[in-house]
């Protein structure tokens, strides 16, 4: 039986790892069970309305990071569970006999993990001693993780707000109304610069994708409310007379299909095309489309 203790530790100690790899490290950058909670988190603030929305995403960044540790700690204190208390040298006045063996093996995993060392409690096991120091390690490679994640998440966030409000004060300029009388270098490095932007928030998105749960409480700042607009523009674009407007256009148009694409397929699973699938996505998080009346895609979310 202790072997299976051990073994079982063991396992939890790899997957967690493992969810912090494909988190942090791994291009796709999804952990399963990391995403599997921050999806879990999205459907519970979705109770609260549109406030618990603009809660989801830090909320769910704290619950993937404590479902690491919990992966850690757990897996460790069954790891030590077959050896207390023998293998273990208590200080005077700490009486093993006092706690269940439970008890015992996870306060040592839960002092190890936050590295506090506070020395009340020690390995005498010689395996213990070997392999347990190891714990200490990951529990400041987690910490260094969680931070280095943050880092990277923060930035993308950054990114696509600042997409969405150049969207936002496009329209405001009523750009769509004149694009196709504007000078025709004009009209295009306009709809490249969105093209690239678009781009970027892209791989920010498959690269994170726990930052699509991040949601905006100014619908300025939501890429969600000022995306339908951009593929109105590149619409309105393709119908230019001039060829390097109309091929702009039509990148830019790819772009967002393509963004849409990834947004049906790894968090929403539904939408046939582009205009439904921007649609889902302005309600998921609590936003209206920004579209001129009678434009594709214009149905209020």
């Amino acid at each position: 039986m202790s072997v299976l203790w051990v073994v079982a530790g063991v396992v939890l100690i790899v997957i967690g790892l493992d969810e912090v790899f494909h988190t942090v490290l791994h291009p796709t950058g999804r952990g399963r069970l990391s995403h599997l909670a921050a999806r879990s988190t999205w459907a519970l603030t979705s109770r609260f309305g549109r406030r618990g929305r603009t809660v989801a995403g830090p909320v769910a960044a704290v619950v993937v990071v404590a479902v690491w540790a919990a992966l850690q700690i757990v897996g460790w204190t069954l790891v030590y569970l077959p050896f207390v208390p023998d293998g273990f040298e208590y200080n005077p006045g700490v009486d093993p006999q006092a706690y269940p063996a439970i008890v015992e093996a996870f306060y040592y995993s839960t002092v190890s993990m936050s590295t506090l060392g506070l020395g009340d409690v020690y390995p005498t096991d010689p395996w213990l001693r070997i392999f347990a120091p190891l714990q200490g390690l990951i529990g400041f490679a987690l910490l260094t993780a969680a931070v280095a994640w943050f880092l990277q998440l923060y930035p993308d966030l950054g990114r696509r707000r600042t997409l969405a409000l150049r969207i936002a004060l496009i329209q405001r300029a009523d750009t769509a109304g004149h694009l196709l009388s504007m000078e025709s270098a004009t009209s295009s490095g306009l709809l490249d610069s969105l093209t690239a932007a678009l781009a970027q928030s892209r791989v920010d998105v498959w690269q994170n994708s726990e930052s699509y749960y991040f949601t905006e409480a100014e619908e300025t700042a939501s890429l969600a409310a000022q995306l339908p607009y951009a593929l109105h523009l590149a619409k309105l674009a393709r119908r230019s007379s001039d060829r390097t407007v109309r091929n702009s256009g039509q990148m830019l148009e790819e772009a967002i299909d393509d963004y849409a694409t990834v947004l049906r397929d790894r968090f929403m699973r539904v939408g046939a095309d582009t205009d439904e699938i921007l649609r889902e996505y302005a309600r998921q998080h609590r936003q209206r489309a920004t579209v001129p009346e009678g434009s594709a895609g214009s149905t209020p979310a």
